[in-house]
């Protein structure tokens, strides 16, 4: 059943809201509401989460004396796959304003193995906030970026002038020129015309043609715009390779800074010309060194890092054998999470103020297998809970976006509907409760292997016409599922 905020099922999903404050402005029950747009249960890690970004705007606000000392309060997420962990980081990420990152700690190897060295993950989020403090810039010229474009545009359309013709009659203190006249499809061409009067025709061709250009009309003719080639293969023969990461110097951009750049000629359509000359635009309008500097302070006091599966590299201590790199690497983590400087592309970060969440099952070890130094340094631990036959209905239904809701936007395409009733949504949860109790409990995704088995036949046969107005209830459902759900070896496979 659904809750009574939430539309009922077969509706459509709510519209987006306004566009959020920055994600530290909102106080924490206002970051717990947006989590729970998307994310059921789960309240206490949503309410540390909320609290943790909220101190650091608290930081912000406190005396430049005492910032520096109030250390961000990292947290250890713990909880079985499938609960939410890894879709709070996602949904933490669309939230405005900080800079974001989700790693996996498995992905990382102890200095001197084949791998990515811990310190990359500093480098991807400054890479993040340069893009993220890009476009927020970029948003604030384009009015100015666009119109300009527009007239770059329409200079190449209907060539500047007037120009004099060295064959004209002069008339009393004027001279004969050539303008250019504009038709209704936007056909330019060149006539003769004298002194001010050419001046006011050729204003009216070019607005004219403005407004054939913002109906759409000239999108199928093409003009000669001058651009510069971007070599992207010599850059990718030039990139590290794994195991060999370093310092972000990148030979390839400081060797095209220093050899001069190389314009050509091109013919393309309006539609391609005009985002290619907004593009320019946009690159002179912006300044990049202050973007860089505006992007280094927020990575060092707003940026946050999420480390998901973190268990993977938690193991008994003192073990001996190829494990024994998990250790190393929780030795190269330790200095990032605890504060260290580290050198990128755009100059060094420091890391004491970066906001640290980690994520992990700890099905087989327990994060009292995390050298004890690492321990230290996320002194919030907060426990996921199990999901239940009630939860997995609530997930079905309430979320903007829900898996009925996502279905049902799929089969919209084929020109059909799709309804399922209160009690065939309640029966695809009990299949996939008693599926992650009698084999392995995978949370919430199993219920995309349900969904997957109930629909396939109806997805394949769509396109053909034959179903227009389809509604699921409790009945229909276990007879499509029945035979998976009896046969324990089917079952195993397929859910």
């Amino acid at each position: 059943m659904t809750s009574p905020e939430h539309p009922p099922v077969g509706t459509d999903p709510t519209p987006p809201s306004e566009p959020l404050p920055w994600l530290e402005e909102m106080p924490p029950r206002q970051i717990v509401a947006e989590l729970d747009r998307f994310i059921i249960g789960q309240d206490p890690a949503k309410k540390a989460i909320a609290i943790a970004v909220r101190n650091r705007w608290r930081r912000s606000q406190a005396p430049e004396s005492l910032r520096e000392e109030i250390t961000p309060s990292n947290i250890i997420l713990i909880g079985p796959t499938g609960v939410g962990k890894t879709e709070i980081a996602r949904r933490l990420a669309r939230l405005a304003g900080a800079p974001f990152i989700k790693v996996e700690a498995s992905k990382f190897s102890e200095v001197g193995y084949v791998g990515r060295d811990t310190e990359s993950m500093v480098r991807d989020l400054i890479d993040t906030a340069v893009n993220l403090v890009r476009t927020e810039r970029e948003d604030e010229v384009m009015p100015s970026a666009e119109s300009k474009a527009e007239e770059q545009l329409l200079d190449l359309l209907l060539p500047p002038g007037p120009t004099p013709l060295p064959t004209a009659p002069a008339a009393e203190g004027e001279a004969a020129v050539k303008v250019f006249t504009v038709s209704s499809r936007g056909e330019v061409t060149p006539t003769e015309a004298e002194g001010g009067a050419a001046e006011k025709r050729r204003e009216g061709s070019r607005e004219k043609l403005r407004k054939l250009l913002a109906d759409g009309a000239l999108d199928d003719r093409e003009v000669e715009i001058e651009i510069v080639p971007q070599n992207y293969p010599m850059q990718e023969l030039m990139q590290q390779q794994p195991g060999m990461e370093g310092p972000d110097i990148n030979i390839f951009e400081m060797l095209q800074d220093l050899l001069p750049k190389r314009s050509k000629r091109r013919k393309v359509k309006v539609p391609d010309a005009r985002r290619i000359l907004v593009d320019e635009e946009l690159r002179r309008l912006v300044d990049m060194d202050d973007v860089v500097s505006e992007a280094l302070d927020r990575t060092e006091n707003h940026g946050i890092i999420f480390i998901d599966e973190i268990d993977k590299i938690a193991g008994e201590r003192l073990q001996t054998g190829p494990d024994i790199s998990r250790e190393g690497v929780q030795r190269d983590l330790l200095p990032i999470v605890e504060g260290s400087t580290v050198q990128t592309r755009y100059g060094y970060v420091r890391t004491d103020h970066i906001l640290f969440i980690a994520a992990g099952a700890f099905h087989v070890s327990k994060p009292s297998d995390l050298i004890p130094e690492l321990q230290g340094r996320f002194p919030i631990r907060v426990e996921l809970s199990p999901l239940t036959q009630d939860d997995f209905v609530r997930i079905m239904t309430e979320p903007e976006n829900a898996l009925v809701k996502q279905y049902q936007a799929l089969v919209a395409a084929e020109e059909a509907t799709l309804t399922f009733t209160d009690d065939g949504v309640a029966e695809i949860a009990r299949i996939a409760a008693l599926a992650n109790d009698r084999l392995e409990n995978i949370g919430a995704r199993r219920l995309h292997t349900v969904m997957a088995s109930l629909m396939e036949e109806l997805l394949y046969e769509l396109p053909d016409g034959k179903h227009q107005n389809l509604t699921y209830d409790g009945e229909q459902v276990r007879a499509h599922l029945k035979a998976i759900i009896e046969d324990d070896d089917l079952r195993r496979y397929i859910l």
